[in-house]
């Protein structure tokens, strides 16, 4: 109990950090103000990509034992990326349990580390959407298209983007 409840003021503090001081390419709040373990991320497409313009929602859920574990983030809003699965969960080395990569991608230094926070998260996910990592896919038909096709992906990619400004 002792952890969900540091982790809930760790969580708190963040929360008010980031309504005192925005930081520019996204938002974040609760989904509810009764749980401090669900937030809502409301990330906007950099400029200069095939993102760009485009306003995408996630859901970042917290374990009750942040930050020693990372929490996951899911876009419920459409994505098409090479390190987004098809049902919208975030695949990035900093949101991967510590430790030891078992299959020897990463290093232990890229993966999740305390010192983590929403904000280092979100920008993250932002510099994720500007530079796909398309050697460790998450969405291998993405990870193609982005290859071989890269007219149709951008093509794909500006609908979605439009598709998340109506709404």
């Amino acid at each position: 109990m002792a952890d969900k409840t540091q982790a809930s003021l760790l969580l708190s503090k963040q929360l008010k950090d980031l309504l005192r001081n925005p930081v520019d390419g996204f938002s974040a709040g609760l989904v509810n103000d009764k749980n401090m373990f669900e937030w809502r991320l409301t990330i906007v497409g950099p400029s200069g990509t095939c993102y760009d313009g485009g306003i995408f929602e996630a859901i970042m859920t917290f374990p009750a034992d942040y930050p020693n574990s990372p929490p996951t983030v899911k876009f419920v809003s459409d994505m098409w990326h090479p390190n987004v699965y098809k049902d919208g969960k975030v695949c990035i080395s900093i949101l991967h349990d510590p430790g030891e990569d078992p299959n020897g991608y990463e290093l232990s230094s890229e993966r999740w580390m305390p010192i983590h926070t929403v904000e280092s998260i979100a920008l993250s996910i932002i510099s994720l959407l500007s530079s796909p990592n398309d050697g460790s896919p998450a969405n291998v038909d993405a990870a193609i298209e982005w290859r071989s096709k890269r007219g149709d992906f951008v093509k794909r990619v500006k609908r979605i983007v439009r598709k998340s400004q109506e709404g």
